[in-house]
C-alpha cells in the first residue's frame, strides 16, 4: 500500500542515509560485529553529515527540524541494509529528547553544539539490578552537598553507556513514604568524573554491535548545575518521553520485520530442494503471503502513530497498543522467516539468524508486552 508519511526532504535524507551506509558501514560491518562494538568516530561522521543533528537548533548547529519523521528514515534505512549503528536509536529517539525539553539556556550552550556535531553521544542510566521496570524502587541516591550532588548507586542494562560522554541518571534525591514516585531528579554525569565507573560490557543473545554496560557511582561530585529539569520530578519528566521510546521500538520491529521477508523472498527463489527452487511450494508462497499481509497492517498502524507524534498527538495507550502490536508481529514474522531457511537459517552468516536475535529483545525493553497489555486494559476500564 502506497505510504503518505513523508515529504521530498524525507526522501532526500533516506537517500543520504542509504549511500553512508552502502559506502561506510556496510563494508565493515562484518568488523564491527566481530568487535562487539561500533567505532566511536561514526558518530562523528553521522554529526558531520548533518544525520544525527536535525533536531537540534540551528543556532548550535544542528538542523532545526525536530520531525521524528527523520528518525525513522534513519531506523528503515538501517534495517534495509541489515545494520544496526550501536546505540543510536537510543541516543537519537530516547535521550536527545530530554535535552531538547529540559535543558535550560547554560546547559544548551554547553552541550547541544557537541550533540549535533556528534562529539557527545549520550545514554540513560535508569534500570538497576534491584530495578527495572519499575522505577519507584531506584536505589541510587544523590545528596545535595553545597553546589553539588554526591551519588552513589549502580545501574545495568545501560544502552550505549560505553561510548558515552553524557549519562543522564535517574537518582533519588528525596523520600516520601506516600508517594514512591517523588523525590527522583535527573543528573547529567559526564565521562572521566571521578567515581564514576563504566563497567563491563553484557554479552547478550542479539543486537551484538549495540553496547550494553554496567555503569557505578561511588561518591560522584555532580555539580548543581547537571541537574536536567527539576528536582524530584524525574518521573513525570520520562513520561513525557515514553510514547517516542515505544514508537521507536515499533518502528525498528516493522521495518526489521520487512528485511526479514525480504531476505527469505530471495532465499526461497535461489534454495533448491527436491529439484525444485523453496518458492515454488505452496506452503511457501502462502506463509509468505501470510507475513507480506499482517506486516502490511502492522506498517498501517505504525504510520497513523507516527503521524499522531508528529503533530503531538499520539497518546500513551495508542504508543502501547502500536509497540504491542508491531513487535508481536515482529517475533512471528522473523520465527516464520527463519523457518523457510531451514538449517541454514540457524547458521550466524545467515542475516535471518541475527534478525531473529535481534527481534527478542523488542518484546521486552522500553516496557514488555505485559506492561503495554496493562497500560491498554486499564484504558477500558479493566
Amino acid at each position: 500500500m502506497r505510504r503518505t508519511l513523508f515529504t521530498q526532504d524525507h526522501d532526500d535524507f533516506r537517500l543520504l542515509v542509504r549511500d553512508f551506509l552502502t559506502r561506510e558501514v556496510v563494508p565493515v560491518y562484518e568488523d564491527w560485529r566481530q568487535a562487539g562494538l561500533v567505532p566511536r568516530d561514526l558518530f562523528t561522521s553521522l554529526g558531520g553529515l548533518g544525520v544525527i543533528g536535525t533536531a537540534i537548533p540551528e543556532e548550535y548547529g544542528g538542523g532545526g527540524q525536530d520531525d521524528y519523521r527523520y528518525n525513522v528514515v534513519l531506523q528503515e534505512e538501517c534495517a534495509r541494509a541489515n545494520v544496526t549503528l550501536g546505540g543510536l536509536r537510543t541516543h537519537l529517539d530516547v535521550v536527545v529528547p530530554y535535552f531538547t525539553g529540559l535543558a535550560d539556556d547554560a546547559q544548551r550552550s554547553r552541550w547541544f553544539p557537541g550533540l549535533a556535531s556528534g562529539d557527545l553521544y549520550t545514554a540513560i542510566a535508569m534500570s538497576e539490578p534491584g530495578a527495572g521496570s519499575d522505577l519507584a524502587g531506584i536505589g541510587t541516591t544523590a545528596v545535595r552537598d553545597g553546589d553539588a550532588y554526591v551519588v552513589n548507586g549502580a545501574k545495568t542494562f545501560i544502552t550505549g553507556g560505553h561510548h558515552a560522554d553524557l549519562v543522564v541518571v535517574v537518582a533519588r534525591t528525596g523520600t516520601d513514604p506516600d508517594d514512591r514516585r517523588a523525590g527522583l531528579s535527573l543528573l547529567v554525569i559526564e565521562k572521566g568524573m571521578p567515581g564514576f565507573t563504566v563497567g563491563r560490557k553484557l554479552d547478550k543473545l542479539g543486537l551484538t554491535v549495540q553496547d550494553t554496560v554496567e555503569l557505578s557511582f561511588s561518591d560522584v561530585r555532580v555539580p548543581g548545575k547537571n541537574l536536567l529539569g527539576e528536582e524530584g520530578a524525574a518521573f513525570s519528566h520520562l513520561g513525557r518521553n515514553l510514547a517516542q521510546e515505544r514508537l521507536a521500538i515499533a518502528v525498528g520491529a516493522v521495518a526489521q520485520s520487512r528485511s526479514a521477508i525480504d531476505l527469505t523472498v530471495d532465499y526461497v527463489r535461489n534454495r533448491t530442494v527436491f529439484g525444485r527452487p523453496v518458492a515454488a511450494f505452496q506452503n511457501t508462497k502462502f506463509e509468505l503471503a501470510a507475513m507480506a499481509a499482517e506486516l502490511e497492517a502492522a506498517q498501517a498502524m505504525l504510520d497513523a502513530a507516527i503521524a499522531a507524534h508528529v503533530t503531538g498527538r499520539l497518546s500513551a495507550v495508542d504508543a502501547a497498543k502500536t509497540k504491542l502490536f508491531c513487535t508481536e508481529t515482529q517475533g512471528r514474522v522473523v520465527d516464520r522467516c527463519l523457518q523457510l531457511h531451514g538449517g541454514y537459517g540457524y547458521i550466524l552468516e545467515y542475516p535471518i539468524s541475527r534478525l531473529y536475535a535481534d527481534a527478542r529483545v523488542s518484546r521486552i525493553y522500553g516496557g514488555t508486552s505485559e506492561v503495554m497489555k496493562t497500560i491498554i486494559s486499564k484504558s477500558m476500564g479493566l
